[in-house]
């Protein structure tokens, strides 16, 4: 195993609210897809409590891949592990043999150890490369969109994903830093940032957080990644199993409840019309009206489960 995958210790994030809401028949077989692997925490905590359950664990990080493989050894031929986006489990399942499954789990969060190693330029408190790739193998890194995206799709990157009220201001300095010298580190950006921005708020979070967090979601495409992904998840459930999403900002939890609320309703025509002309029939039922957040012990133990929320939906 590389070093960095045994930097790969990862602590699963409402781990009690998945136990809790992803559930499976004790009486036959039944398969879930873990479409964002990482740590394997939750999946080792399925596979004990569910002896009869089958995972697909799907990652686009080789390295949480390679710890995970190492982990999940024991149990045998219950795992497979292929390397993609999550975006396509419905067609990784089938190249798996599997056509449909009782579950899906996606935790969209970074990974701790994705943040905590310093080579992967997560994090703004880690001196690194500006790089923030999940998948190793995309030639786009964070790097290479500072320095060549046009001051208008940076501002719309800061705004959109960062919901910075400052994106234009930024924008425009990036675009003149970069005419002197090109970013190539962390360190860089947010001393930029801090000459730009200034201190955030007391209370809030550090302003370099979200312009990091806007390039993470640019460089991956989280949020276009998110949304295929929910589909995917519909069209692979067999009637009666669950999508369980964990989220941990307000753009990605936003996408999940109304995903989930147009996917659980049977008409939605504007309400002006007299009468239904959509066709439109309920895929899902919302399981948790309400998402499920960590409590203090876990907030305690886990700061980082602080912004966590679970959402569920059963396939109808």
């Amino acid at each position: 195993m590389s070093e960095e995958s045994c930097q790969f210790n990862h602590i699963p994030v409402l781990l009690d609210g998945v136990l809790e809401y992803l559930t499976f028949p004790a009486d036959r077989p039944a398969r879930l897809i873990d479409g964002t692997l990482g740590g394997a925490g939750h999946t080792s905590a399925l596979l004990e409590k569910y002896p009869q359950l089958e995972v697909l664990g799907i990652d686009r990080d080789d390295a949480a891949l390679e710890a995970s493989s190492e982990r999940l050894k024991k149990y045998g031929s219950r795992v497979r592990l292929a390397r993609g986006n999550y975006s396509e489990c419905a067609d990784i399942a089938a190249e798996n043999g599997w056509k449909s499954v009782d579950g899906v789990l996606l935790d969209i969060g970074v990974s701790s150890p994705q943040f905590d190693i310093a080579e992967r330029g997560f994090s703004w408190r880690n001196p690194g490369p500006l790089d923030m790739r999940m998948d190793r193998r995309s030639e786009v890194t964070a790097g290479r969109l500072l320095n060549f995206s046009s001051e208008e799709e940076l501002k719309r990157i800061f705004r959109e994903y960062g919901e910075l009220k400052s994106a234009s201001r930024l924008a425009r300095a990036v675009v003149e830093e970069r005419s002197k010298m090109m970013f190539g580190t962390t360190d860089e950006l947010v001393s930029l940032c801090d000459r730009v921005l200034g201190r955030s708020k007391p209370g809030s979070l550090p302003l370099p957080t979200l312009v990091f967090q806007a390039l993470r979601i640019a460089v991956n495409d989280e949020l276009g990644e998110l949304e295929r992904g929910l589909q995917s998840a519909v069209k692979i459930l067999k009637r009666g199993g669950r999508v369980a999403v964990i989220s941990f900002h307000s753009l990605e939890d936003r996408m999940v409840k109304n995903f989930f609320r147009d996917k659980s309703v049977e008409c939605i025509c504007p309400p002006s019309l007299p009468v239904c002309c959509c066709n439109h029939r309920a895929e899902l039922k919302v399981v948790l009206k309400h998402p499920y957040v960590a409590g203090d012990e876990e907030r305690a133990a886990n700061s980082r489960s602080a912004c966590a929320k679970l959402r569920a939906a059963e396939k109808l």
